[in-house]
Order: C-alpha cells, then sequence, then structure tokens
C-alpha cells in the first residue's frame, strides 16, 4: 500500500475565484451531503465570495488605488477620473456592498438621486431609467446602478492592477482551448497577483482552522482553473501532508486525456464524471483500504507516468442515495446580488440567491449534435421520485432560510416536472423555481398553469438556430412552430421565457442567420420570450459534431494536443459563412428586443455589412400560435387546483356557483343539477385531496348528467370556464 492515513479523515471541499457573486456554485454542496451520509468530516468554502470582500471594501479599494499611484500618467481618461474619485470610491463601498447584500436597503434612496455614487464609464449609456425601472421601484433602480459603479472599479482593477480580474471567472483566456498547462505554469511560477495572493490568504484561515487530509477542488469552468492551482500550489506549500484532488465540470470536459507530469506537482488525483464515487475511493485509498490501482475514474501519478485508475468494482452513487445538498458552512449572507439588465428573465442569473437542486441526472434526450452526449453528465439519465425531491426542498429551506430554486437540469423532464408541481401543491409547499427544459409539445397550456400553480417562475431552452434544417441537423428534436407554441403556453401561463441561441453551426449560410434573426424579432414582438442569448457554435470533443466532423461538412484543424486540456477544436466549413460578421448586430438587436425597442428596424440596420433579406413572413410567429392543438390525450387525469366554489341559492331553477379567487372572484350561472354535478366532481379533483380523476369518466359522468342534452359546444364553453377557475387536464 503506497500511502496510508492513520485516524478519521477531514475533506475540505472548496470552489476557487471565480463563479457567482449572487448563489454560491453547487458542486461542493452536493459532495458534502453524500460525504455527510458516510460519515466523513467536512468543511466548504466558496472562495470566490470571500475573495470579493476582500477586494470590495474600503481596505481593499485603497490597496488597489496604492498600486497603482505610479501609474495615473499613463492612464486613459476613464481612469483618471476613477483615480480622482478614490476618496469617494473609499467612502462608498462598503455601504453599497452591504446593500447589494440586502442589509442596507435604505441606502437606495440615496443611490437612486444620482449624487451619492462616483460614475465613470459604465453610466454613460444608461437607457431611459424612468421608462426602464418606473415599473419595478427604486430598490431595482439602485441595484442596476450600484452594479455599474462596481463594473467601472472591475473596469480599473483588469486595466490596471489584473489583466485577468472578472466577476464571475479569473484568467479564463489561460484555460480556455489550453492544450498546452504552460501558460498555467509561467502564470503560478512568477509572483503571485493580487487576486492569487488574496485567494491563498482566504485558504489558510479554512486550513488552519479545519486542518484537513484531502483538499478537494471543484473546478466548474475555465475562469477557475488558476485559481484552484493557486490553491493547490499553496497548499502543497504549507500543508504538504495534505492532499489535493480536482474535479468538476472543467476536468470532465477537458482533461479526460491529461498526460503532463507537471500537472501532479499540484494535484494528486484528478476525478473524472461525478465526484461522490470517485471522492470515496480516494479516500479509502487514502485510509489504507484500497490499492491505488483500484481507484474509480481518477489520474494520478504512478512510478513517473500519468496514469488513469479505474479498477473500482462500484458502480455510481444512485441520485437517491447522494443524500440532500448541505449548505452549511457557506457564507450564505455575503452573496451579492446585482442587476445588470432591467430585464425580469434576465436577471435571475445575477439577482437573488437560489437553491440548486437537480431532478434528474443526466438528459432524457440526449441526441442533440453539439452537446456532449458521449460523456457520462449527460448520458447516463436518472430522474428522483417527486417524493424525494420534496424532501430535499424541504431540509434545504430550514437550512438556508430561502425558498427560491434553481433546479440545474440540463434539461428537466415534462413528467417529472408535472409530477413534482403536483406534490409540491399537496404539500403546501411555497417556493418560487426555475429550470432549463427541451421546448416539448408535451408542455400544453395546462401542464404550464399546473407548474405556475406550484410555483415556477421561469424556464430556459434551447431555440438554437431557429431553423427547421439546422434543427433537424442538430437532431434537436423540436421545430420552430413547435417551440413557438410551447414558449407561448409558458406565457400564457404567467411563466418567463428565456431562450438559447446558437449562431455559426456547420453549413448555416448568411440567409439562415438572418432568417433565424426574424424569428426571433417576431417571438419578441409577439411576447412569448422574455430574454435570450446568443452564442457561438463552438466544436467539443466529446459531441458528435467534434466526433464525426465529416457528418457535418466540416473539417477539424486543431489545436494540437499537447498533454493538458482537450475539448474546443477549431475547424473549417467550406459550406458556410464567416459569422464574424454577425456578432456585433446579433447581441445588439437581441438587447434591443429585450427591452422592448427595436422591432420595426429592418434587420439590415443592425449590421454594417450588406446582408440577405429574410425570406420569412412578416406573421410567421403569428400563424404558428394560432395553429395551436388543444387536443386532449385519452389517459389524461384532471385536477382542481381553486377553491371548490359556494353555490348560490337557486332562482327559478337556476343557481350561481362562485369561485373566489386571490385577486377577485368568478361567477357562473348554471341549472342547479349541473351546478351540484360540477361541485360534486371538483371536490374529487381536488388536487390536494386527491391523485386526480380520469378525463374519460369526467366526460362520461358528464354526459350521463345531460342525458340527450349534452353538446359539445356547450362542454367545451364549460370547460373552458372551468380552467379559468382552477382546472388542469394532463
Amino acid at each position: 500500500m503506497s500511502h496510508k492515513k492513520e485516524g478519521p479523515l477531514r475533506v475540505l471541499l472548496i470552489t476557487p475565484p471565480f463563479t457567482q457573486l449572487n448563489t454560491p456554485y453547487p458542486a461542493t454542496m452536493y459532495l458534502k451531503g453524500y460525504l455527510n451520509t458516510l460519515g466523513i468530516e467536512t468543511r466548504q468554502a466558496d472562495l470566490g465570495i470571500e475573495v470579493f470582500h476582500c477586494i470590495f471594501n474600503a481596505e481593499g479599494i485603497k490597496t488597489m488605488f496604492e498600486k497603482t499611484v505610479d501609474l495615473y500618467p499613463v492612464m486613459d481618461a476613464n481612469s483618471q477620473r476613477i483615480y480622482a474619485l478614490r476618496a469617494h470610491y473609499m467612502q462608498t463601498i462598503d455601504p453599497v456592498i452591504s446593500f447589494l447584500c440586502g442589509h442596507n436597503p435604505t441606502l437606495a434612496y440615496q443611490i437612486c438621486q444620482r449624487n451619492y455614487l462616483p460614475e465613470a464609464a459604465r453610466f454613460d449609456h444608461l437607457l431611459d431609467l424612468e421608462l426602464k425601472f418606473g415599473e419595478m421601484g427604486i430598490m431595482d433602480l439602485a441595484k442596476h446602478l450600484a452594479t455599474l459603479y462596481l463594473e467601472d472599479l472591475g473596469d480599473f482593477i483588469s486595466r490596471w492592477v489584473d489583466e485577468h480580474f472578472g466577476f464571475s471567472r479569473y484568467a479564463e483566456s489561460l484555460a480556455r482551448t489550453a492544450s498546452s498547462f504552460d501558460p498555467l505554469l509561467q502564470a503560478l511560477e512568477t509572483a503571485p497577483s493580487w487576486i492569487g495572493t488574496l485567494t491563498r490568504d482566504v485558504l489558510k484561515n479554512h486550513v488552519d482552522g479545519f486542518q484537513p487530509d484531502l483538499v478537494a477542488i471543484s473546478v466548474p469552468f475555465p475562469g477557475n482553473v488558476l485559481g484552484a492551482f493557486f490553491a493547490a500550489d499553496w497548499i502543497k506549500q504549507y500543508t504538504p501532508g495534505a492532499k489535493v484532488a480536482m474535479g468538476g465540470g472543467f476536468v470532465n470536459t477537458e482533461l479526460r486525456r491529461i498526460q503532463d507530469e507537471r500537472v501532479f506537482k499540484y494535484i494528486d488525483f484528478i476525478c473524472t464524471d461525478d465526484g461522490e464515487a470517485p471522492l470515496a475511493a480516494v479516500l479509502d485509498y487514502m485510509s489504507g483500504h484500497r490499492e491505488q490501482d483500484q481507484l474509480k475514474r481518477t489520474f494520478v501519478m504512478h512510478n513517473g507516468t500519468v496514469c488513469h485508475m479505474n479498477g473500482a468494482n462500484e458502480k455510481d452513487i444512485a441520485q437517491r442515495e447522494t443524500g440532500t445538498p448541505d449548505y452549511s458552512d457557506l457564507y450564505l449572507d455575503k452573496y451579492v446580488s446585482v442587476l445588470e439588465l432591467a430585464n425580469p428573465m434576465h436577471r435571475l442569473w445575477s439577482d437573488g440567491r437560489w437553491n440548486k437542486l437537480t431532478l434528474a441526472h443526466g438528459c432524457y434526450w440526449g441526441k442533440c449534435s453539439f452537446c456532449d452526449i458521449s460523456l457520462d453528465y449527460i448520458s447516463r439519465y436518472e430522474p428522483i421520485s417527486a417524493a424525494m425531491l420534496c424532501d430535499r426542498i424541504s431540509e434545504i429551506m430550514n437550512q438556508t432560510g430561502q425558498s427560491g430554486f434553481h433546479f440545474v437540469d440540463e434539461a428537466a423532464p415534462p413528467a417529472l416536472m408535472g409530477e413534482l408541481a403536483l406534490e409540491i401543491i399537496r404539500r403546501d409547499i411555497k417556493i418560487s423555481w426555475w429550470t432549463n427544459i427541451r421546448f416539448e409539445k408535451t408542455f400544453t397550456p395546462d401542464l404550464c398553469r399546473l407548474l405556475k400553480a406550484s410555483g415556477c417562475i421561469a424556464v430556459t431552452g434551447g431555440l438554437e438556430v431557429a431553423s427547421d434544417r439546422l434543427l433537424e441537423k442538430m437532431k434537436k428534436g423540436v421545430t420552430v412552430a413547435q417551440v413557438s407554441r410551447v414558449a407561448s403556453a409558458f406565457r400564457n401561463a404567467g411563466i418567463m421565457v428565456h431562450a438559447y441561441l446558437m449562431y455559426g453551426f456547420p453549413t448555416q449560410t448568411a440567409e439562415e442567420t438572418i432568417d433565424s434573426l426574424e424569428v426571433v424579432r417576431q417571438l419578441f414582438k409577439e411576447g412569448v420570450l422574455q430574454s435570450g442569448f446568443w452564442h457561438r457554435f463552438a466544436m467539443t470533443a466529446h459531441s458528435p459534431v467534434g466526433l464525426h466532423p465529416e457528418s457535418y461538412d466540416v473539417v477539424h484543424t486543431g489545436p494540437e494536443f499537447k498533454g493538458f486540456a482537450e475539448n474546443d477544436y477549431f475547424f473549417e466549413d467550406a459550406e458556410g459563412t464567416n459569422h464574424d460578421d454577425f456578432t456585433e448586430g446579433l447581441r445588439a438587436s437581441l438587447y434591443n428586443y429585450m427591452n422592448g425597442a427595436g422591432f420595426e428596424l429592418p434587420l439590415q440596420n443592425w449590421f454594417e455589412q450588406k446582408v440577405p433579406k429574410t425570406s420569412h413572413a412578416s406573421n410567421l410567429i403569428n400563424k404558428y400560435l394560432n395553429q395551436e392543438n388543444s387536443n386532449i390525450r385519452p389517459n389524461a387525469m384532471v385536477y382542481f387546483l381553486g377553491k371548490v366554489p359556494v353555490i348560490a341559492d337557486a332562482i327559478d331553477g337556476l343557481c350561481e356557483l362562485i369561485f373566489y379567487k386571490p385577486q377577485g372572484e368568478l361567477c357562473m350561472e348554471l341549472y342547479e343539477a349541473e351546478a351540484a354535478w360540477i361541485d360534486e366532481w371538483l371536490n374529487k379533483a381536488d388536487v390536494k385531496m386527491s391523485s386526480g380523476i380520469s378525463y374519460v369518466s369526467f366526460v362520461d359522468s358528464y354526459k350521463d348528467m345531460m342525458g340527450e342534452e349534452w353538446e359539445e359546444e356547450s362542454w367545451s364553453e364549460l370547460i373552458h370556464a372551468l380552467k379559468e377557475a382552477g382546472l388542469t387536464i394532463i
């Protein structure tokens, strides 16, 4: 046995700088929840939010300006303005951060007067604030202005103090498409940057207070990689007895072929895919209960060579056995809500503290040609029961005191979403939640209303190229018409919709790009989308396009693998077009559409170069929306989500049903027998009291009651009215 640690092991789980400011990245909470089930003593830390607070306080800002005192003569005019106002920044930074953490709400009034915060270049292009924030309130306006204030400081830091700084990333350029370890190694071997020094100072506090045997570093994105190696380097120097493991999204997608021995000067174990089983195996190995070759999906140095050890017999941990994510140890009151855009959907990524949870491991579709469907995090689909999910929701709410949830699924399954919604309503759990979906036709208007009743406030989903030819080529499994109708169903239920948009897919022409933009314009104009974002297509090593580029009429041209990372590929597309020309026009047009502007402008106005005219009719989306098919499945179930009506005294054989709703009341005048029938069946279908009733029995009973007076048209009118009162047919 090559290594053995006596006694119980202690594990420190860390996320290096930087990810989100408003909520912790969930990986360490998931791992801590699982290690709790094994009785392993753990601590966790989000180094990013702690380093952020080391920078953005009066002492940190003072240090920042002291580092640039000799640079003032060569600064640009905007930077000189910020430096000249340094006293104002030092005086205001602590109150502003407290406000953005939710602890100092009355400061909003001063911020909104526009004479409290120092203003630099980020304030130069403000939209009409009264127009955008008049309905949203003073708190949101103040958050937006405080965000611009922080961004001015961030620009100053990246320009004059540390070029790698970003609020949600650090040194991303060094790790993106990093086929060689050389650039990262060079950064590690030079004098530590200000951010690097702060990272080590924060980490020292955690290590001194806990004395871990293993430091497990989660690295979700390229913008966390250098921070992870800063941390690992310090651990090796300061606590040489501790071991260091690395895993997470970046490792899973980028380091699956790692060969560079120099990496293992800093890292002892590099674990791929889900971390629970590999981490448990590493701890067994450190305890002397397992040989090195019996590790699970783990790269190590063995006899001077990088080896992939995967001899463990254990399967991956079932999702029902991973335990509830554990938020303890994290400084939840230090997360900062920022507001870059007034758009109410777009802000969800940066505003508010969201508890993270997963409905199902992997993707139930698993076919999209641009996606990493060959990797475990996509390919292994495993849902959790609605009952267990509600148990975990309640436990996390009790732990964090927060009732907002972001279900971080690759694509949340519609059937499970419906089951979860019913369970939430039956247990009377009050939460707000959002998640990622595919625009499946199974998201009927009724299902969307059910999801809304359970607390769903928003969904995100991939419209991607908004071209039926390309959607079929990428095996997306949807059409533009289907996406339009599903998005409309969510919108009509009061659920916001964000679309992931893509351009530059193999063989995509300029005409198809402009047609896609026209589709997006119409979707926003019709109000069925509230938010969107254009992503440039990237060929990745583990997607069908990356694995079989010839099938998509492109040629893989690099980069050459040099022992470190391998994921993003360069490629040539002989049939497509130069999509660099479209980047700015797509961005500018979408920004305007999200702010309710620019719908009447010709598409050509967004581009400097000549672009084709769209081939789509100007009423394309409107036609799709008017073709909506609301046929009911034969095996559908009926649920009643509202309050059972009060029946008024009958007069001349007619009586009134009164449905009391939080925002008013709905009245229906019916024959006495009909009203009694409705009262009886709505009680049977009450979602909190029953598991639903079959639609067939519901219809048959009404036919029997009405006898020869049954009319399909009258039935349809009745169902429509009952749906307004809370009837849902799933």
